[in-house]
């Protein structure tokens, strides 16, 4: 049995085809709490930053006034001045239609290898976003993150995503 998320649509995809993989490689996944100094913070408040386990300059953007102002030798201005640096940095969080839109031409319809699975599916697993699969003892769960794991790195002309798979093991009988 597949479950997706409130968030995914049965749908088939609206888009004729998934972009190269490589088109979007260039992108940084997160921004080091270090990008903060080129915007005027003192290296010894962006240790101190670390040292609270802030390391993104998104957790910058996520952590309060009031927690960072706990942490030893910050003031209210260079907490406003952090935070000023990290806006500029990320921008604002809220998005037009359009460009939401845009994120959502990133998402990638995987084939699972099995053309009715992917019929069931609306086109296949979407990347950036969960799939939960559940079963009985001996019906192929670990089977189907095997092919899915494979069929990950395949070329999108043959329905993969041309990407990387790492697999996290949360449980013990998971065999790899």
């Amino acid at each position: 049995m597949v479950r997706r998320t409130p968030s995914q649509s049965m749908a088939p995809p609206s888009r004729p085809a998934s972009p190269p993989a490589d088109e979007f490689d260039d992108a940084p996944y997160f921004d080091s709490v270090d990008e903060l100094q080129q915007h005027g913070i003192n290296v010894q408040d962006i240790l101190k930053l670390k040292a609270s386990a802030i390391n993104t300059v998104s957790g910058v953007n996520m952590t309060t006034r009031r927690q960072m102002l706990k942490i030893k030798g910050m003031s209210e201005a260079k907490v406003e001045k952090i935070k000023e640096a990290a806006h500029k940095i990320l921008g604002s969080s809220f998005a037009t239609g359009l460009e939401m839109q845009d994120k959502r031409k990133r998402v990638i319809n995987i084939s699972t290898g099995s053309k009715s699975v992917d019929a069931m599916l609306g086109g296949g697993l979407m990347s950036q976003s969960i799939t939960e699969v559940y079963g009985e003892y001996r019906t192929g769960k670990t089977q189907m993150a095997h092919t899915m794991s494979v069929v990950a790195q395949l070329p999108a002309e043959l329905g993969g995503a041309s990407g990387k798979v790492a697999i996290c093991v949360t449980v013990i009988l998971f065999s790899i």
